[in-house]
């Protein structure tokens, strides 16, 4: 079935058509609109789930948390301050092992105040044990929230997906609905091997020694060591159902490039663009699309970037102190391997706070690359108002 959607309301069709039992609701900009339409299909009769409103994001991720755990498929979505105040609970949703799913959209940090998109918000997030995976449009958001429960319930870790804010959760687009028959069959019921139950009683978040607390943190890495395969083996297993198949990363003319570009979220629907505007004047530029940035795919990006003689990664966010945050993960996933150079790439800040990212900004990217032997800098600035 097609149906023209905004992305935020591809979330909410998402996480229908995967059942959810719980859903945690406290609206912020741009987010809203997400739990608005849930409300209203729980409302209907179209979606059977508890619908609870809370005073906050931190009381969302609790119910979120509490449900789980009582054994219910449960989802909650957020943007910017509002993951921020979620921060301390995202920790104890995955050390809890927790196979909770999470949308957020992408928005600035304040202050200033800001509504627009950038992806600081959920990268500030990476190290607190959540998968993450990023959207490039509407048809891929949708489908992301329902393989997102299954890739979740498989490794016993939370999933947090991510769309970029306006150009995606307030845009609409053609989308392809599946049949629910068919993602019944791709995504069966939750039943987890344990859970809050009064005739079988366990002991839940209770105090662990450090004898314990080592080994915990390990099996928890383990589990994300296995994410990728997890992730490939349900994005072939989806596409052979609905007809897409998804994977870890995305290779766009990347086999005989000379200039690669890498990026994540809308950046790439733009970068695509500008890929078949040079290779139509004979330029080997490549596209890599980095779907899921936790657990980092170091080996699929190895494979295949290890020899490609320059790497433009562009970033729509920043670690203060340090550089772009996508730009840091590749450096440190191709640091020692033979035949790479720090020298050779390229890390570019672009489109913070929302600023228009337009293919003039991305060609010049391009050319910024292809003509500088080496970057003369960590970050590279780009579009700054001078």
């Amino acid at each position: 079935m097609k149906k023209v959607l905004m992305g935020n309301h591809a979330v909410s069709y998402g996480a229908r058509l995967a059942r959810v039992e719980v859903i945690a609701a406290y609206p912020i900009t741009p987010q809203t609109q997400i739990v608005e339409e849930l409300s209203e299909l729980c409302a209907n009769g179209e979606l059977d789930a508890k619908f609870i409103k809370v005073e906050s994001e931190h009381s969302a991720m609790a119910s979120c948390m509490g449900s789980s755990a009582a054994g219910a498929r449960a989802f909650t979505a957020t943007s910017s301050q509002g993951l921020a105040l979620m921060h301390e609970l995202l920790h104890f949703a995955s050390g809890s092992r927790l196979p909770i799913v999470l949308a957020n959209v992408n928005r600035a940090m304040g202050p200033g105040w800001n509504i627009w998109t950038e992806q600081t918000d959920s990268l500030a997030q990476r190290d607190t044990g959540w998968l993450q995976f990023y959207c490039e449009n509407n048809q891929e958001v949708l489908d992301t929230v329902i393989q997102s429960f299954k890739i979740a319930e498989q490794l016993a870790l939370p999933v947090m997906m991510v769309l970029d804010a306006f150009i995606l959760s307030h845009t609409y687009e053609i989308v392809d609905v599946p049949e629910r028959e068919l993602i019944d069959k791709f995504l069966p019921p939750y039943m987890p091997e344990f859970k809050m139950d009064v005739d079988d009683p366990h002991a839940f978040g209770a105090l662990v020694t450090p004898d314990n607390y080592y080994e915990i943190r390990y099996k928890m890495q383990k589990s994300m060591e296995k994410a990728p395969q997890i992730v490939t083996q349900t994005g072939v297993e989806y596409g052979e159902i609905v007809g897409r198949s998804y994977d870890v990363l995305e290779t766009y003319f990347c086999d005989d490039a000379e200039l690669v570009l890498v990026a994540a979220g809308t950046l790439v629907s733009n970068s695509r663009a500008v890929v078949q505007e040079y290779r139509s004047k004979g330029i080997k530029l490549g596209l890599l699309k980095i779907r899921m940035f936790r657990p980092f795919p170091t080996e699929q990006v190895r494979k295949i970037l290890l020899h490609i003689p320059k790497i433009a990664v562009i970033d729509r966010n920043i670690s203060f102190g340090a550089s772009g945050i996508f730009f840091q993960e590749l450096k440190a996933a191709l640091y020692g391997r033979d035949g790479v150079s720090e020298a050779r790439i390229f890390g570019f800040i672009i489109g913070l706070g929302g600023r228009d990212v337009r293919l003039q900004d991305i060609a010049e990217i391009v050319d910024y690359a292809l003509e500088e032997e080496k970057p003369k800098e960590d970050i590279i600035w780009m579009g700054l108002k001078r």
